[in-house]
């Protein structure tokens, strides 16, 4: 007996695209049903057969694609609902993508890209009926304790657990989805969770640093290059948007890219198509975007830092990351976490917080985020002899880690005395204003160069020389 082929809804008013959708598909092994409107689409619904994707045209005889998108979202959210637009409106496919459709396919229908969504439809079906099914025991989005205990976004804050609904939800779409986050609190993490979580888990998960790489060198790192392209391109090589085909292609701060390369980053989102440095002919990529930035992107593009166009295609779904001292009761797991990692990393005993040292670290406004933390939790590891680490262990750039106080606390507990001042701190006067700058700007550290009036070199410089990470 072999298994039942997958069953497809096409919804279409044109008689010639429902039958080369419904040809394509056959080949395919889908087996489908037709409709020329929203009516009929929803008695075939209703009739009782069991769908496993449905396809519909934006404009129909009797209403929007939109509308029956929405009808079937209420009766069968886990049905993957792809919507056909017309060519060149992306405003129409980006309406879809935030109102829940799965993917989009523009006219004139492309065989190729009609195939790959489908594939990719079916595939996510699968996947939510195959999570539904071995977490029915479990209150709708609750965590198992596997999860609680392996998954690497840490914490059971209520911020933290709206988070991983969030996850779950954008993950069920190929929609693109822009993180917003503080420097050190986990973007990467929360990438690699809806990539673990979609239908192209099976795929590469490809992170790119948009900041890290050369201007100069950006078209040929993401779109490749044929050898001879250019000076030094003595082979040819794929670029990241072909490496990442099938899966995920992360770009991280995606601020940073110069508006002549986000011109042409655009195209390629939009057409699915890329041109490698040096070739005539464009080729199809496959990739679903997840960019980030710890700088607001509206404020980019009202400054006329970054594109509005790019910005209205990247941030269909929007998720915030938030800081830590948003979520401080994660605290002590996160410390525990972050402890055991570095014991079995470095082969030492493991070692645990003092309720002094966890009170220490509660007081903290933490500027770095998770990262720092890490990095101060790494510190005290190194230095600690005994099981129990103490707040003296603890420490922020070089010196024992103080808890916040306001200023009329802090003054006032000083000696009154002629060598006491609200400036006899630990750190000198530029080192007080190099992180004053930092945190202004949320330890961007390019900014806080040009605030400062010194070069990103002179600035890393200092923090080298002062130990600040």
């Amino acid at each position: 007996m072999t298994d039942k082929a997958p069953l497809a809804l096409i919804v279409d008013d044109e008689d010639d695209i429902r039958l080369l959708i419904e040809m394509t598909l056959n080949r395919e092994g889908v087996d489908c049903r037709c409709a020329a409107d929203i009516a009929r689409a929803q008695q075939l619904i209703e009739s009782g057969e069991h769908f496993d994707f449905c396809l519909t045209d934006m404009r129909l005889p009797d209403g929007d694609g939109l509308d029956l998108l929405d009808w079937i979202k209420k009766r069968q959210p886990d049905l993957p609902v792809a919507v056909i637009t017309a060519y060149g409106h992306m405003e129409a496919a980006v309406r879809a993508l935030k109102a829940g459709a799965f993917d989009f396919v523009s006219k004139p229908i492309e065989l190729d890209v009609l195939r790959r969504l489908t594939r990719d439809a079916l595939r996510a079906g699968r996947y939510r009926s195959e999570t539904t099914a071995s977490t029915v025991p479990q209150q709708a989005d609750s965590p198992t304790q596997d999860e609680k205990d392996h998954s690497p976004l840490i914490g059971q804050s209520a911020p933290m657990q709206q988070l991983r609904q969030q996850i779950a939800r954008v993950a069920r779409s190929q929609a693109p989805v822009f993180i917003f986050g503080e420097s050190g609190t986990g973007k990467e993490l929360v990438a690699r969770q809806i990539h673990a979580q979609s239908a192209r888990r099976d795929g590469p998960f490809v992170p790119v640093n948009c900041g890290a790489i050369p201007a100069e060198l950006l078209e040929s790192e993401l779109f490749g290059h044929k050898k001879g392209a250019f000076t030094g391109a003595s082979a040819e090589s794929p670029g990241l948007f072909k490496t990442a085909s099938g899966g995920t292609l992360f770009l991280d701060e995606i601020a940073e890219l110069p508006l002549s390369m986000q011109v042409k980053l655009l195209r390629a989102i939009q057409e699915r198509r890329v041109r490698p440095v040096g070739a005539t002919q464009e080729i199809p990529v496959d990739v679903r975007i997840v960019s980030a930035s710890h700088q607001d992107l509206a404020a980019a593009v009202e400054a006329g830092r970054f594109r509005h166009d790019l910005y209205y295609r990247i941030n269909v779904i929007e998720l915030t990351v938030p800081p830590l001292r948003e979520r401080l009761d994660d605290l002590p797991q996160l410390a525990r976490h972050i402890l055991a990692k570095l014991a079995t990393r470095e082969n030492m005993p493991t070692r645990r917080l003092s309720t002094a040292a966890l009170h220490a670290l509660s007081e903290y406004s933490f500027p770095g985020n998770v990262r720092e933390l890490e990095n101060i939790l790494e510190r005290a590891l190194a230095l600690s002899e005994d099981e129990v680490i103490g707040p003296e262990l603890l420490a922020l750039n070089g010196i024992p880690l103080q808890p916040k106080v306001n200023e009329h606390r802090m003054t006032s507990s000083l000696p009154q005395s002629a060598g006491t001042s609200e400036h006899s701190q630990p750190l000198n006067d530029e080192k007080a204003r190099v992180i004053d700058a930092l945190e202004a700007t949320r330890w961007n550290r390019t900014e806080a160069a040009k605030r400062l009036g010194m070069t990103l070199r002179q600035l890393r410089y200092r923090l080298a020389k002062w130990g600040i990470e």
